[in-house]
């Protein structure tokens, strides 16, 4: 599975950003799909996560209610919209693919990963 990340950018606190994910799998609408963030200096951590059919998400408390995870599998993409950004949502995000029947939060479970995308909340 190839996956590839985009949409990031500069945007000053409180913008929004959408990040999308594209992945090169004719299986996508099988496969879990998750969004993770390394911010400088820290280790990477779990962001968000739905299951294959979008029916269920999960979600980091950082995150919980300002951003949302989605999927359009007619296009083998996924989605992350960040509303209400803060500085401290700057990171590096990336996309990362696995296939189980649960949402999973641990990068260890996630053995398809895409490169990343700078997310850059500032004033």
């Amino acid at each position: 599975v190839q996956l590839q990340a985009s949409g990031g950018g500069l945007v000053q606190p409180g913008g929004s950003l959408r990040l999308s994910c594209a992945a090169n799998e004719r299986t996508f609408s099988s496969i879990n799909m998750g969004w993770f963030r390394q911010a400088p200096g820290k280790e990477r951590e779990f962001v968000a996560a739905i299951i294959w059919s979008g029916g269920r998400t999960n979600y980091a408390d950082s995150v919980k209610g300002r951003f949302t995870i989605s999927r359009d599998n007619a296009k083998n993409t996924v989605y992350l919209q960040m509303n209400s950004l803060k500085p401290e949502d700057t990171a590096v995000y990336y996309c990362a693919a696995e296939v189980g029947l649960v949402i999973r939060r641990s990068q260890n479970e996630y053995p398809y990963w895409g490169r990343g995308t700078l997310v850059t909340v500032s004033s």
